[in-house]
């Protein structure tokens, strides 16, 4: 469920994101080094999305549904495009779907599809150590932002450069969005949900601060992916891992707080056993389906889970699986 992984950092970001920090020694940890820059523009941001909620009242109910479209858009973009569909490989699209992938994942500004993918895969392999990007024992504030607003640690740049993503820029989608990413983004995450209001008369002024604000809740709810849903909740799959069974952030980020049941059945291309309850990401990849689009998804058989569930479980799932009935 940036901002990257398991959501990626805004492509205003870009030159700061794989400068490391400085050298540890004696096996120490390095010092923590805050990027200024960063700090700025994400303060920027979030303050212009405070504006943005004052200007809620006063503006046109089609401005307030065009924002809730571009949220979910952005959002899939991310969870069926870079996370679920190119980073994990737990389902296979035709290209008239990467292609529309490719296009709103650009609307979500977390990032181009290659770099979100190789974040991601780091995060997995080496989740919660000092290679993992956004490292949940460093703290909740860490791990939903603060990651984002220091240089990285030298663990995360040596074992980025080992993660094979030869599958990902082998797409010719994502050869031609890694290129043009940059004034796509800013096309797709600001432009055109600003423009787009002025046909019903809507002000600049108020699309503008409200394409701001909806861009600022998505990146927050890409962010507890990362961070709360690796702190709190139950783990009925696997018990001596962070990543929990979050039941809020799965609202938010369209199905990906079933993160405990994620981490343990990474290749699962719906990342819960849930169906489409509280999973409008899997609802979308299903729909693709009935069209042809989407082939080949991945599921986790209900022996392979029981047997896991019995093995490592907290001895939680009954009853987790009944409370969201």
């Amino acid at each position: 469920m940036a901002p990257r992984n398991d959501f990626g950092p805004p492509v205003h970001m870009e030159v700061t994101k794989d400068l490391p920090s400085p050298t540890a020694q004696d096996g120490k940890a390095p010092p923590t080094q805050i990027v200024w820059r960063n700090v700025v523009i994400m303060s920027l941001l979030h303050m212009g999305a405070i504006f943005g909620l004052f200007l809620l009242p006063s503006a046109h109910p089609y401005t307030l549904m065009w924002a809730v479209i571009c949220y979910s858009l952005s959002a899939l973009g991310v969870t069926a495009g870079a996370h679920r569909l190119w980073a994990h490989r737990s389902y296979k699209a035709r290209l008239p779907l990467r292609i529309f992938l490719a296009i709103i994942n650009c609307m979500s500004l977390q990032n181009d599809i290659y770099d979100w993918s190789r974040d991601h895969r780091v995060h997995h392999k080496y989740s919660e150590t000092p290679a993992d990007p956004h490292n949940a024992k460093r703290g909740f504030f860490f791990a939903h932002i603060g990651w984002l607003l220091v240089r990285k640690h030298p663990d995360v740049i040596t074992k980025g450069k080992q993660i094979d993503l030869t599958d990902v820029l082998n797409d010719p989608v994502v050869k031609v969005q890694r290129k043009l990413y940059a004034p796509a983004a800013v096309l797709m995450c600001f432009i055109i949900p600003t423009l787009v209001p002025s046909l019903w008369g809507e002000s600049l002024v108020t699309a503008f601060f409200i394409s701001v604000l909806r861009y600022v809740l998505a990146l927050n709810a890409t962010w507890l992916v990362n961070s709360a849903a690796h702190m709190w909740g139950n783990k009925p799959y696997d018990k001596f891992i962070n990543p929990s069974q979050n039941f809020p952030v799965a609202v938010l980020a369209m199905g990906e707080g079933w993160h405990n049941y994620h981490h343990t059945f990474p290749y699962d291309y719906a990342t819960s056993e849930l169906g489409w309850k509280v999973n409008p990401t899997t609802v979308f990849i299903d729909f693709m389906a009935r069209l042809g689009l989407a082939y080949d998804r991945k599921k986790v058989s209900p022996n392979v889970i029981r047997a896991r569930v019995s093995r490592t479980g907290d001895g939680t799932w009954e009853k987790s699986a009944q409370s969201i009935d």
